[in-house]
């Protein structure tokens, strides 16, 4: 993990990165297949149970991405002494429960 003026920035590994965006392509592409629908006129709950679908699987992307980001970056600051990192851990955590 890198910081520059703005913000923290990572550099991902090749098979994190394309991970990642092979799992947020398939969201976007089940995000694409609602509006359709809808323009379609489908049944509701045919949208829903896709709309669930599509959740789920932005569920399972953030379980994914929090892994990585424990095992990196946490771990990481933690043996580095910034234990800060922890704070920001927790706060990342309250706004997946809410």
């Amino acid at each position: 993990m890198k910081e520059n003026n703005t913000h923290k920035i990572k550099m991902r590994s090749d098979e994190e990165y394309h991970s990642l965006i092979n799992r947020l392509s398939r969201i976007e592409g089940q995000i694409r297949g609602l509006k359709k629908m809808v323009e379609s006129n489908a049944y509701c709950t045919d949208i829903i149970t896709q709309s669930a679908a599509a959740a789920a699987a932005l569920n399972s992307f953030n379980k994914e991405l929090l892994s990585n980001h424990i095992r990196t970056c946490v771990e990481q600051d933690i043996r580095n002494g910034r234990y800060e990192t922890v704070e920001d851990l927790i706060s990342t955590l309250q706004k997946l429960i809410k």
